[in-house]
């Protein structure tokens, strides 16, 4: 059950390696938690492309195939980023040759679209059956879904000022947005009467499940799972921001009404 393609240990391994070399060349070290979320963003994709996740995936389990999907766009890419620093980051997305197109696909419409145009195609059921299982395919299907993850989730975690972050109420607008592609995608795949993806009707399904109960899952963990995430993300965000306006807000505007008003009077006694 145990299994894992010795190119993706390589991946996870060469970029712990750039991490460590590149807090090393330039003599500075990220915090505790920086390390501690790229380290789990590098477990994390370890966990979605080895082991059982993997096991079932490739043994025609639909709903374990989306809760890895899941993994490697709504974990791992936040982890990664929140794990990198601003000053790893600089030389690469400052770079002259880099920032031009850096700066185009890192805006949010960009971003978004690209990631929402890249999820629908890619459970276009013609599109899964021929491109998406085929074992030539399959590492690089994976690490697209990374990437365009990357892109979507740098406009709410930019570790760079030069490409700011959006505003604690256009991040919860963004997040909003992202339900709609992730609805229409997860919604018609929960509620389709027939089998969408012929892939997962041509061998028995590993838990026992039929093609139909299996498909039905997946959509449920695409379309509820999802929805229930970004919830989770929205009350992280709202409560930043709340904090935030708390702490920005002068004392004497933090002072219950009552107390400001018998100031105000004691003042104009006076």
């Amino acid at each position: 059950m145990w299994q894992a393609e010795p190119a993706t240990l390589a991946v996870v391994a060469l970029l712990g390696l750039l991490y460590a070399a590149a807090a090393i060349a330039m003599q500075r070290r990220p915090t505790i938690h920086q390390i501690a979320a790229f380290a789990f963003g590098l477990l994390a994709i370890v966990a979605a492309l080895t082991g059982p996740i993997d096991y079932f995936t490739r043994e025609r389990s639909f709903s374990t195939y989306i809760f890895q999907q899941m993994v490697l766009v709504f974990v791992v890419p936040p982890l990664l980023l929140l794990g990198v620093t601003d000053w790893m980051a600089r030389p690469v997305m400052l770079n002259r040759f880099v920032e031009p197109v850096a700066r185009i696909l890192t805006r949010p419409l960009t971003a978004f679209l690209i990631f929402a145009g890249t999820f629908t195609l890619l459970h276009y059921p013609p599109v899964c059956d021929r491109v998406c299982h085929v074992e030539e395919f399959y590492d690089g299907i994976r690490a697209i879904l990374v990437l365009v993850g990357v892109f979507l989730w740098w406009p709410l975690l930019s570790p760079l000022p030069e490409y700011p972050r959006l505003s604690y109420p256009m991040q919860i607008m963004y997040l909003f947005l992202l339900m709609i592609p992730m609805t229409a995608v997860g919604a018609p795949i929960t509620m389709a009467r027939s089998i969408l993806y012929v892939f997962y009707m041509e061998a028995p399904h590993p838990f026992g499940l039929t093609p139909m109960a299996d498909q039905v899952l997946g959509g449920l963990i695409m379309w509820v799972g999802q929805g229930v995430y970004i919830m989770f993300v929205f009350s992280g965000i709202f409560l930043r921001w709340a904090r935030r306006d708390d702490t920005e807000m002068p004392p004497i505007n933090r002072q219950p009404a009552a107390t400001r008003v018998l100031q105000a009077r004691h003042g104009s006694h006076a």
